[in-house]
């Protein structure tokens, strides 16, 4: 298929990704609208690939080597036990097979950035304030100014513009529980000899979960120590989020920072909650835990990918892997297909299913991994393996692929 002027709403991974579907697809015409006027590459959070998905997106042209990345090969469980046969890592519940490949989301969206087809129009600083979708054709309304395109792609995140106009009630649905986040230099780090390079920590308490890998920093070929912190705050404390919000670094009030210091010092093992604490304020940002899956991908002409379309918990690793995926089906639908009806049907009929897939993984996983907790000191490996065959549902336990 060949021609056609196309509206990307969002600039970031997702934007970027379906910006180079649609050149490679045959658009003519492409505009890419992204609401920050800043540099995104300056976000400096880490997200991981399983080697099997990086295969699958390096074929597609979407990732490849030259990009910075750390490989992971195994994920150590650990819990908190005070007693003296225990160093400052806790008890060791299992040990498995972890093969991943982390990287540092500002990196990675530079290099998705320069692979947008040099023709397309990026606007950096464009905020879409409504989308319009006939049966022929959408209208995007930016800056003041209104254009008119054959179809616009919703690549703009869970509070999407596009999404709202198609599916205005598909709202995302707090969770009742917060992801802590944090990305600082690995020279901070205390006694890094403790926690290998290639590993990836899994400390579980009563009521949530710490992961924590290395990521590139992006600069020099140095690490940054990247963790990710899952619970539900005290009562109170999460008011107002029902609405679909976040806290960027350094907005975390006084009340959220303070029950964070206590799952530090309480619940984690020293070393863990030292490298928890170890996050300065201006690093630390909040993610409330939202879900939601539109129950159409295309709708008229307009489309959604990425999260956009579906939010499913980070813990099933779906965010930026995910809205790739979604490009390359979309890049395939293009060029097997002679009118855009039929691309969008094709996309649609492919991704709609996954996404609820992934929405229902992560709420299983939710339950078994914060919300319901079991008794993690009462287990050893083979009590987690029975644990996480009845929490997962398929049995997969150590070659599910994980990540946060």
């Amino acid at each position: 298929m060949r021609g056609g002027r196309v509206a990307v709403v969002g600039g970031s991974i997702a934007g970027c990704a379906a910006a180079l579907a649609l050149g490679r697809g045959g658009a003519e015409g492409i505009t890419v609208y992204e609401r920050a006027a800043g540099r995104l590459a300056d976000r400096g959070v880490g997200l991981a690939v399983h080697n099997a998905r990086y295969a699958e997106l390096e074929a597609a042209g979407h990732l490849d080597a030259s990009m910075p990345w750390v490989r992971l090969v195994r994920r150590r469980w650990y819990v908190r036990d005070d007693s003296a046969a225990n160093g400052p890592l806790g008890r060791e519940i299992a040990v498995m097979p972890f093969p991943f490949r982390t990287y540092n989301w500002g990196p990675l969206w530079h290099a998705l950035r320069r692979r947008v087809p040099g023709a397309a129009d990026f606007r950096p600083g464009s905020a879409v304030e409504a989308v319009e979708v006939t049966p022929d054709g959408a209208e995007v309304h930016a800056g003041g100014r209104t254009e008119r395109y054959d179809v616009v792609i919703g690549a703009d995140g869970y509070r999407s513009a596009v999404r709202t106009a198609v599916c205005a009630d598909v709202r995302p649905e707090y969770a009742g529980y917060l992801a802590w986040r944090g990305a600082y230099p690995s020279a901070r780090l205390r006694d890094p000899e403790l926690w290998a390079e290639d590993e990836c920590g899994y400390v579980v308490f009563d009521g949530g979960h710490l992961i924590v890998y290395r990521i590139p920093d992006g600069t020099d070929g140095g690490h940054r120590v990247n963790w990710v912190l899952y619970t539900a705050p005290p009562p109170g404390l999460d008011q107002g989020l029902e609405t679909p919000t976040s806290l960027p670094p350094g907005t975390a009030g006084d009340g959220l920072r303070s029950h964070l210091a206590y799952v530090a010092a309480e619940l984690l093992p020293p070393y863990w909650g030292d490298l928890v604490r170890a996050t300065t304020h201006d690093e630390l940002f909040l993610q409330p835990m939202y879900d939601f899956t539109a129950p159409r991908y295309a709708v008229g002409r307009a489309l959604l990918m990425g999260d956009a379309a579906a939010v499913a918990r980070p813990h099933t690793g779906a965010g930026a892997v995910k809205a790739l995926q979604d490009a390359t089906v979309l890049e395939s639908a293009l060029t097997s297909t002679a009118t855009w009806s039929d691309a969008l049907a094709a996309y649609d009929a492919a991704r709609a299913p996954a996404g609820r897939v992934m929405v229902d993984l992560g709420r299983r996983l939710g339950r078994a991994l914060v919300q319901e907790t079991p008794n993690w000191r009462t287990l050893d490996r083979t009590g987690l393996e029975t644990w996480w065959k009845q929490a997962d549902g398929t049995g997969a336990f150590g070659g599910r692929e994980l990540t946060d």
